[in-house]
């Protein structure tokens, strides 16, 4: 077991009274359990742990704040009865860790990504502003204040596949839901990696948390001929025991599993790249990118695309909740070069049952972007996407024209600011990887016209805000400013932010 060691900062003490006709009341000198109430923000003095879950089509429920100019990722709404109120989420919580990734020193960008690669479930290790605030300035240490890093405390996602033994296993069991796996040596769950002793999580996506014996018996029974269960070694549960964090799926390494996902490394030819993009539903009704009309001989074949295969990122970046030009978009931001993550339709089916991303199990992720990917903007090969739905392509000089579509959290994905005494407008911040990022924005052009309408005069941000809540898209006429006078104008704390990340 890897050796670690926690902390526990020097906050500000409240004052106790003791009166002798009421006893002590100093919870600290209290013998009786300690019932913390969780309203009261200096019980939330360690890191929590916040496994959220959403639905096909549905968020976490939850804001990212991104800060101009400063560090950190700071929750900064949460929605009444969404996962993360129901999971102890709160405003003002540090985010320290997504799934096995310390992400207190990493950008906006990476930690949002690192959020929506985690699929429909996502385990947050985070901690209360104040608190972190006391603790950076006490100790100044990423590694003591996310004593995740290095710990290696994974549990494993394990494809059984019966023999002639069976599934090689029998179970034991405490509490209910509370089972442990006694394996038959040499047997199906052993070799499909089953520690010795593991303590039996889910079956087939399924928790049996909640489980009695005689239900865990009829849902192995149900699973046929294989099984999939996620498990974890005496270790493993040990090591998340001390730390309090769950035996959460988002954490499992895979094991011989029956399906992966596949990288796609493309490269544009004369041709194109050879293939549709389409939006469909899949056979569960939920909507999906799709790839249709393979060409032969052309790179998507050569590359192993296959017809139907799901297209579930490119260059390393999901695209769930993404509508079909959003994705496009994206595509073609890449250029000539594109690396696509995809899965076949069995591989769809498996991710789906254990509900997980198969953007957790890429066996290496740095194969998900290009090498060597240079960023031109040729544009990729999509017939079935109507004209005048993605942006024009930027000239090198003079006013370029964009059309926008709102990102799945309703915003563009930018900033607005004006200049005091001067009748102009001009983008401050651009979220990396919201729509105006992918349309091809930076920081610092000139607004010219919003919507046909052209920027100076009595117009102001007010104004322009109102032309933004017409029906998409969004268009923009911008010009280019050069990074010295971009720098003269802007300030961490100007501008009204177009773009909250919703999670």
């Amino acid at each position: 077991i890897a050796n670690f060691s926690y902390w526990l900062p020097l906050l500000p003490c409240r004052k106790f009274k003791f009166d002798p006709k009421l006893g002590i009341d100093n919870p600290v000198l209290s013998l009786a359990e300690d019932h913390q109430d969780s309203s009261d923000p200096w019980n939330l003095t360690q890191p929590r742990f916040c496994l959220l879950s959403k639905e096909n089509g549905k968020s976490f429920g939850f804001h990212l704040l991104h800060q101009l100019g400063r560090g950190g990722h700071v929750v900064c709404r949460v929605e009444p009865g969404s996962s993360a109120q129901r999971q102890g989420l709160r405003v003002g919580d540090r985010i320290l860790a997504v799934n096995n990734n310390a992400v207190d020193s990493e950008d906006h960008a990476a930690v949002v990504s690192h959020i929506r690669a985690s699929g429909p479930r996502v385990l947050l290790m985070v901690l209360a502003k104040h608190v972190y605030e006391v603790v950076r300035a006490q100790q100044g240490n990423e590694d003591r204040i996310c004593p995740l890093r290095g710990l290696g405390v994974r549990p494993r996602l394990c494809h059984i596949v019966k023999d002639e033994g069976g599934f090689g296993l029998s179970v034991t069991h405490g509490a209910q839901g509370q089972f442990w796996l006694v394996l038959s040596a040499g047997g199906a769950a052993e070799r499909a990696g089953v520690p010795t002793g593991a303590r039996l999580l889910e079956v087939n996506g399924v928790s049996v948390d909640k489980f009695t014996y005689n239900q865990l018996s009829k849902k192995l029974w149900q699973s046929g001929e294989q099984v999939t269960l996620l498990v974890a070694g005496p270790e493993v549960e040990e090591q998340c025991r001390q730390l309090g964090m769950p035996l959460a799926a988002p954490l499992a390494e895979g094991w011989a599993l029956p399906a992966k996902p596949r990288c796609l490394h493309l490269e544009k030819g004369p041709q194109g790249f050879g293939f549709l993009l389409r939006e469909e539903k899949d056979p569960d009704g939920c909507h999906g990118h799709f790839l249709r009309e393979v060409e032969p001989g052309l790179p998507a074949e050569k590359a192993g695309m296959q017809e139907g295969d799901r297209l579930v990122a490119v260059a390393g970046e999901s695209v769930e909740g993404l509508s079909h030009e959003e994705t496009v978009c994206r595509i073609r931001a890449q250029g000539s070069y594109v690396t696509l993550v995809v899965l076949d339709s069995k591989a769809d089916r498996f991710f789906n049952m254990v509900r997980l991303s198969p953007l957790l199990f890429l066996e290496n992720k740095d194969t998900a972007v290009f090498p060597g990917n240079c960023h031109t903007t040729s544009p990729v090969e999509t017939q079935d996407l109507p004209a005048g739905d993605t942006a024009l392509p930027p000239s090198p000089a003079g006013p370029r024209q964009y059309f926008l579509y709102p990102g799945p959290g309703g915003g563009y994905g930018f900033r607005l600011s004006g200049v005091a005494g001067r009748l102009c407008l001009f983008i401050s911040q651009v979220t990396p990887g919201g729509s105006a990022a992918r349309a091809g924005l930076k920081t610092g052009d000139l607004v010219l016209e919003v919507n046909g309408h052209v920027v100076g005069g009595d117009n102001n941000p007010k104004r322009l805000q109102q032309l933004a809540k017409a029906e998409p898209p969004l268009c923009l006429k911008l010009a280019a400013r050069s990074q010295q006078s971009l720098e003269a104008w802007i300030s961490p704390a100007s501008g009204e932010d177009w773009a909250p990340t919703s999670l």
